[in-house]
């Protein structure tokens, strides 16, 4: 069993050394890449994936949970009803416990103006069939018992799904090394090894993997890695902070949210708490660079971002974090193995009170522990994922702002065919790479 929260100490269960040659090297080890190998070694081809640090330490542990077809980007809803799908079938697969569960999510509407803004998002669950049905007060207040507010209804998708983060991608990474991939921890990957032009494979801190065809899937890590090769993707990343209580009380199944708090019932009793307002995002040289990209964004949602000074050393936009290096050099990926953000101390006083005083029957609510992650994230906060026109061979995937694990499954499968030259099965043009270089507008998603 992996132990919570993992981070760079934590025992390493696939040691290596990596290979000389494979098909494909898939760079990053959470959900994306390991689900991503999975289905690549399915379509027969020798895959290896390299992680700096430890499989799932970053955010794709660190996350809330939630596999939810609600609240979705239209675009991305498609690949997000396959991976509702693919979770089951994964689960199942993997032998193990990962606490998946049917139970639900649901958006708590604190005003009519609220509820209006959910149903406006029903077209796109009726155009796909989902069971999503906006709930009255009255409904709201017997889907969840004994809050202190009077909700004035509810968004909630019944068929949406629940997994524990830590358990379930480690079990992930576990079946595809069954199924022969080659999965390599403590593994940075420096740079991309090109020959005539195009992707050769991958020069990492354990030596040179030969291979045609590489996916960086490196969540906050990507656009650094990218920008040593003259690759500039949009990304910027935030601090998230999370809880988890003390069993308690059962005061809702699922997975639920108001504009205070964001609760999921964890399988051993208590509850995962996240804020549901402000992320914390530091600010540094990528950030500035990329400001006005990310106006329309901040346009929106005002509020949804909380300035601060200056990332931690080591930090992949931190001031002091180096941008460019050899293949035989230290990288910055070995100087920080897992990106453990500390948590924001106010941000943990407030998700226990604003728990406690929307349930006040639970009586005092304690905190097992919490912890933060960064959620890599792009300016109308969706993924790319493509090609890379400009290195042939090199495919991206990455950018899931805060939506990751979740569709991961999905998206992994998708990116294992745009590699093998399979049937992809979703229109991928809203994820494709250029549309922050060719002129188009860039479009946010639903802010719900």
């Amino acid at each position: 069993m992996t132990s919570f929260p993992i981070h760079a100490g934590s025992p390493v269960s696939f040691p290596g050394p990596p290979p000389k040659a494979a098909d494909v090297v898939v760079i990053g080890g959470g959900v994306v890449g390991v689900t991503a190998a999975l289905f690549l070694a399915r379509r027969g081809l020798r895959v290896v994936l390299v992680e700096k640090g430890r499989i799932a330490g970053e955010q794709s542990s660190r996350n809330w949970g939630w596999i939810r077809q609600q609240g979705r980007d239209p675009d991305e809803l498609p690949i997000m009803i396959e991976s509702r799908r693919l979770w089951q079938q994964l689960a199942a697969e993997t032998g193990e416990d990962i606490g998946l569960v049917e139970a639900g999510v649901t958006y708590l509407a604190t005003t009519e103006r609220k509820l209006a803004a959910f149903e406006a998002w029903l077209p796109h669950a009726r155009a796909h069939g989902l069971d999503t049905r906006i709930l009255d007060a009255a409904a709201t207040a017997v889907l969840i018992p004994g809050a202190s507010r009077r909700f004035s209804g509810a968004l909630t998708t019944p068929s949406d799904m629940k997994a524990e983060p830590w358990c379930a991608v480690p079990a992930l990474a576990r079946l595809a090394a069954r199924e022969g991939v080659s999965v390599i921890e403590s593994c940075a990957a420096r740079l991309i090894d090109t020959a005539a032009g195009r992707v050769a494979g991958v020069l990492t801190e354990a030596g040179r993997i030969a291979a045609p065809a590489v996916l960086v899937a490196g969540g906050a890590w990507s656009s650094l890695l990218l920008r040593a090769h003259g690759i500039a993707i949009p990304q910027l990343s935030v601090r998230s902070t999370v809880a988890a209580t003390e069993p308690l009380a059962r005061v809702h199944a699922g997975a639920a949210a108001d504009d205070r708090i964001a609760f999921r019932l964890r399988r051993d009793g208590g509850f995962t708490l996240a804020g549901a307002g402000a992320q914390d995002f530091y600010l540094g040289p990528d950030a500035v660079r990329l400001a006005s990209k990310y106006l329309p964004t901040l346009r929106s949602e005002p509020l949804s971002v909380r300035p601060r000074p200056a990332a931690p050393h080591h930090f992949p936009d931190a001031w002091g974090t180096r941008r460019h290096w050899q293949g035989d050099e230290e990288s910055p990926f070995e100087r920080m193995r897992v990106l453990d953000p500390a948590p924001n101390p106010g941000n943990i006083a407030r998700l226990a009170r604003n728990f406690a005083d929307l349930f006040p029957r639970l009586g005092p609510v304690r905190l097992r522990t919490c912890w933060a992650g960064m959620i890599d994230t792009m300016p109308d906060v969706v993924p790319i994922i493509d090609h890379c026109d400009r290195l042939p061979g090199l495919t991206i995937g990455t950018g899931l702002s805060g939506h990751g694990f979740g569709i991961g499954p999905g998206v992994g499968r998708v990116l294992a065919d745009l590699i093998a030259g399979g049937e992809l099965g979703h229109d991928l043009t809203r994820f494709r790479f250029g549309r922050f270089s060719d002129g188009s507008r860039i479009r946010p998603g639903p802010a719900l």
